[in-house]
């Protein structure tokens, strides 16, 4: 009774022991594609395969194939360069490139140049584009015709990462500086054109202060016939209405003073006009 007890547990622990490693297998021979991804299988008798595997949960066969997963959402990159203008001008520049790798090109991608594509291929390209678009360009035709220089960069580096499978949907330049001498000369520039601008403004007020000048003497002189002409006509009597005149606002504003209670006789108030 004791033996066939014993011969029955024995059963049971190779059962379980088979169990066990039955799920091991299982396990190990299913693998997730998550959203955003997609994956390459390496087998090590046929090497990689040149399906690539969409999202999703799949079977492999433990041991001999394995999966290599690809993330193929979009990832930017900063690269930076500096190189020459068509004027033999320092130019840095820096461009900001969402780049995500082309699905179907998947197998060829970890075939020649691995996981780490965009760290082999990105920068290497992305240096020989500009120093081949920015030579095209003067140092003053970089920042007036920016847009163009954007373009023309765009659509070279999309045909130059396509040849490597890499899709690029987004390129921009965030920044674009020159060097000192470049700068400095900018700088001197912009100080001699305002210097020139104040300069025609003070030759233009001169010139204007001129004109007034010239009209207001014109003025005067045209006043003073027509005085001489009207003194001729009829003689003093606009020279005494004028001292009348002067005579009455002088002892208006005498008498709204205060201080003046009287006006003595001998102070010829109305400026010795006679009876």
């Amino acid at each position: 009774m004791a033996a066939a007890a014993q011969k029955l547990l024995g059963r049971l622990g190779a059962l379980g022991v088979g169990l066990s490693v039955a799920g091991g297998i299982a396990q190990t021979a299913l693998y997730n594609v998550d959203g955003g991804q997609r994956a390459v299988i390496f087998d090590r008798f046929s090497g990689v395969k040149n399906e690539v595997v969409d999202e999703g949960t799949h079977f492999l066969i433990p041991w001999v194939q394995k999966p290599i997963i690809f993330d193929i959402r979009s990832t930017p990159r900063v690269v930076s360069t500096i190189t020459g203008s068509k004027d033999l001008q320092n130019v840095n520049i820096t461009l900001r490139i969402l780049h995500r790798p082309s699905p179907d090109k998947l197998p060829n991608i970890y075939l020649t140049i691995g996981m780490d594509y965009a760290e082999r291929v990105l920068p290497s390209i992305t240096n020989e584009v500009l120093k081949a678009v920015v030579a095209q360009f003067d140092a003053h035709e970089m920042i007036t015709q920016r847009e163009v220089v954007s373009q023309r960069t765009s659509v070279a580096l999309r045909e130059r990462a396509a040849q490597f499978g890499l899709l690029l949907d987004d390129i921009s330049i965030t920044h674009l500086n020159f060097g000192r001498e470049f700068t400095e000369a900018v700088e001197m520039k912009q100080v001699a054109q305002q210097e020139a601008e104040k300069a025609r403004y003070l030759v233009e007020k001169a010139e204007q202060m001129k004109i007034a000048a010239i009209t207001t003497a014109e003025g005067d002189a045209q006043a003073a016939k027509l005085l001489s002409k009207a003194f001729a006509n009829v003689g003093d009597g606009l020279i005494e209405l004028r001292k009348i005149e002067a005579a009455e606002e002088i002892a208006e504003r005498m008498a709204k003073n205060k201080n003046v209670t009287y006006l003595p006789g001998n102070q010829q108030t109305l400026l010795n006009l006679q009876s």
